[in-house]
Formats: C-alpha cells, sequence, structure tokens
C-alpha cells in the first residue's frame, strides 16, 4: 500500500494498527540478552485484528491474540491466532433477533486474555467469555454456571482477580435493562453471584475495580447512542447531562447497599488498583485510575485525543459520606498494570503506558506510590504495548522484584519484539529482546499465564 493511499484510511487501519492476516508458528526465534530461567509460561496479548482488512472503529475488528511460550530461558514459539466467533465466521450474523434476544456468543473476544481456574478466557465487553487452549486454539463461549447461576449478559473485559480469596469478580453491562449486572466467580471457575445494579441508563462501563471488602462501579457520562450504533460504529457519546458518579457496594452486597458518590465529570478506560483505609476512625476506600478529562463528543465516537489523561486518585470517606479527588501525575498515559498479587490490597508501586503526541506510545512509566517518585523506560526506535508485571520467583508481593514484559513495535525492520525489563531497574537496557519474525499489531490488554 502506498503511503499517500495509507494516509487517508482511519489511523486503526494504517501503519501499526493495521491488521495481519496470517497465523503464524513460529519456533526459532532470536534472542539478545538473557530471557530469566524462571519465566515458564505464556505471554499473551489480544487486539482488534479486521479479517477483512476493514472496520468502522479500532474497537470493532476481530480478536486476534499472540502468545510467545517462555520456559527455561528459552523462547520455544511465537503463534497467533484468531478467536474463532461467529462474528468472524460471517460477519452478517445478527447479534440481536427480530424478537430482540441478543446473542451474547456473538463475540469480537478482541479486548483482553487473562487465565483463572486453569483455564484462558478471551474477553470482549459485549459478549460472553470465550476459552483457550493453551495452544491458543478457540474452545468456545462459556458461561461458567455455578451455585450463583451463570453469566447470562454480556461480561467485562476487565475482571479482577482477588489477591487474597482467588475470585475473579466482574459485571456486564449493556444497552437494554438490566444495564449493569456483578458477578463474583470463584477460585474453580463458577459463578457465586449474579446481582442486579440499578442505573439511570445504558452507559459505557469499561471497568471497575474491587478493595478487599468491596466493588466499586464507574457510572460515568458515556452513554448508548442509537444512531451511532446504526452507522455501525462505537456507539457512545459524551453527555453533559448524565452526570458523573461512583459506587461502594460490599463485595458480597446487593443493589441495595450500593452508595453512590458524586464526582467531576471523567471517563475513566482503566482502574490502577483500590483498598481499603481505617484512617482518623473513618472507613475510607482509595481508588487510582487513570483519568480522562472528556471524550467522544465528536458524531463520529472519537475526539479525546486532546483531553487531558492523567494518574488520579479518588478517596471515599464512607464514614462521613464524601470523596476527595487528586491528580497524581499529569503526563499522558493509560493502560495501568500492578503486581496481581496485590489486586485489592494498597501496592507501592504500578506501571503505565505513557503517551505523546508524536508517536503515539513513548515508553513506560514506573511510579513508586509510596515515595511519589517515578521511572521513565523510553523504547528507541521503538513503541510499546501495555506493560505486563510477572514477579520474580519467592519476591515480596509488595515489592518491585520481577520483570516487566512488552510487546514492542520496532520501526526500522517492521517488526515486533517481546522487552522483558527488570522492574528493579527499571530505565537499564532491557535484560532479553525476543525478535519475533512478524508484525504485531498495537492491541489492547494481555496477561502473563504460567504453565506448570
Amino acid at each position: 500500500m502506498s503511503e499517500a493511499v495509507d494516509q487517508r484510511l482511519p489511523f486503526h487501519l494504517r501503519g501499526n494498527f493495521a491488521p495481519v492476516f496470517d497465523e503464524r508458528d513460529d519456533h526459532v526465534l532470536d534472542v539478545e540478552g538473557t530471557i530469566p530461567d524462571e519465566l515458564n509460561g505464556l505471554f499473551l496479548r489480544n487486539g482488534a485484528n479486521p479479517s477483512s482488512g476493514r472496520s468502522a472503529h479500532w474497537f470493532l475488528g476481530d480478536g486476534m491474540v499472540h502468545g510467545l511460550r517462555l520456559e527455561g530461558g528459552k523462547a520455544l514459539w511465537y503463534r497467533n491466532r484468531y478467536v474463532q466467533t461467529p462474528s468472524l465466521r460471517d460477519p452478517g450474523v445478527p447479534r440481536i433477533s427480530d424478537a430482540g434476544v441478543i446473542d451474547h456468543a456473538n463475540s469480537k473476544a478482541n479486548t483482553h486474555v487473562l487465565g483463572h481456574a486453569g483455564r484462558i478466557f478471551a474477553l470482549e465487553e459485549g459478549s460472553f467469555p470465550y476459552e483457550l487452549d493453551a495452544q491458543l486454539d478457540t474452545l468456545g463461549p462459556c458461561t461458567l454456571p455455578g451455585p450463583g447461576g451463570e453469566i447470562d449478559t454480556a461480561f467485562t473485559a476487565h475482571p479482577h482477580v482477588c489477591a487474597e480469596t482467588g475470585e475473579m469478580i466482574g459485571f456486564g453491562y449493556g444497552q437494554l435493562p438490566p444495564y449493569l449486572v456483578y458477578y463474583r466467580v470463584d477460585p474453580q471457575g463458577r459463578v457465586l453471584q449474579r446481582e442486579e445494579i440499578e442505573v439511570p441508563g445504558p452507559t459505557m462501563q469499561h471497568d471497575f475495580m474491587i478493595s478487599r471488602r468491596h466493588a466499586i462501579f464507574m457510572d460515568l457520562p458515556v452513554v448508548f447512542d442509537m444512531q451511532l450504533a446504526l452507522k455501525g460504529t462505537m456507539p457512545y457519546h459524551w453527555s453533559d447531562d448524565y452526570g458523573a458518579r461512583i459506587g461502594i457496594m460490599p463485595r458480597e452486597g446487593r443493589n441495595a447497599d450500593v452508595r453512590w458518590f458524586e464526582v467531576d465529570p471523567c471517563y475513566v478506560f482503566h482502574t490502577v488498583n483500590a483498598w481499603d483505609v481505617q484512617e482518623d476512625g473513618a472507613e475510607k476506600v482509595v481508588l487510582d485510575v487513570c483519568r480522562i478529562s472528556e471524550m467522544w463528543r465528536e458524531s463520529n465516537g472519537l475526539g479525546f485525543e486532546e483531553a487531558e489523561q492523567s494518574l488520579h486518585r479518588f478517596e471515599f470517606d464512607l464514614t462521613n459520606d464524601r470523596v476527595t479527588e487528586t491528580k497524581l501525575d499529569d503526563r499522558k498515559m493509560d493502560f495501568p498494570r500492578i503486581d496481581d498479587r496485590r489486586v485489592g490490597l494498597e501496592n507501592r508501586y504500578a506501571y503505565t503506558l505513557q503517551m505523546d503526541d508524536r508517536s503515539g506510545y513513548a515508553g513506560h512509566l514506573k511510579f513508586d506510590l509510596q515515595t511519589g517518585g517515578s521511572e521513565f523506560h523510553p523504547y528507541t526506535g521503538g513503541s510499546p504495548g501495555e506493560p505486563v508485571f510477572v514477579p520474580a520467583a519467592g519476591s515480596a508481593p509488595d515489592s518491585d522484584e520481577g520483570f516487566v514484559l512488552s510487546y514492542v513495535y520496532d520501526e526500522r525492520s517492521g517488526r515486533s519484539e517481546v522487552q522483558i525489563l527488570d522492574a528493579a531497574r527499571f530505565e537499564a537496557p532491557a535484560l532479553a529482546r525476543i525478535k519475533l519474525p512478524v508484525r504485531v499489531p498495537f492491541g489492547f490488554h494481555g496477561s502473563w499465564v504460567p504453565q506448570g
């Protein structure tokens, strides 16, 4: 494709956002540096990769999962696979029947991929989870039936696994009632609780968070727009009339137990973490997020490129019924990750993807939330994706002993690699650069899944 033609395409169909079409199995990979022997598992990443080469919005392409298998200091293979959904096999299959019934198995399955209960799930917030095997082949949609019911609505791309109980806690939102449904899934992968949460209307709730004792919902002013839906693009827009509030509910609570706190209008795609605090005789919940000042005012579903995207903290005083907000850092960032062993517990370290107006993805930031310090790791000649933290064997759960992994696009070669950083020496050169023989398009989220 010529550069002139490429520049006429929307951003998500050109450069390293453009899709790739071949499903690969590569077993001979060049490595610069040394892969830590203890890294034994799969480094997975999901993203939108339209099989036709076209999609109306970045978020609407078919799901493709990329995987790198590491074991004993070696990179055994790189593999990529489309998630085999009805939408991939036949894009014309309707998600809504003539009777108005939504087919939640008809998914893009393109947003996240994670492990839970010995299984691997590809997730997209409009549909059921899709299960994959360790070779990235699709096993099919699943509803995780258990003593508390099953998933019978859409399910979030961002469930969170409690560091203490091992429960996977999530939710689903939709354009029709019930607009918000809360789910608790036990460590064996069975639904323990299904609870409908009342909200005024159909908002886009991409993420939420948990603390040790609470679930935290974000009912923010990005609302469903039928006219956009009929155009086939992202069917949401900013509303100055909807309001903005965050709800706090006991983890095993019910709809009547949710306490809503009004906040300044904003949007949050991704949370960092949350934890409970007893301070000055008051019960509090602290929530760190990547906050966007506003987005999607334009009719084409875009329009947040100029918005402020900053590291932000909400503190909810449950005893005195008030909330305070603090900007922790004003650099433009998103895709935050922490040591998963601290989910729901106070974390010292956080890692984010810093963005700039020139290259899009400038590098990774590491925050020490205890001291207020930060470090930056640039990728000269390359553009990284989401940073994923993998703890070192035997490390303390609140330390930075471990590794940060990311898929990185090499602008010079036109191919991608996986880089492994020493999290404790964050600004040092990578421990290992695993060269992939192909380009991995910029995508969304991924996980480290340990293997035997």
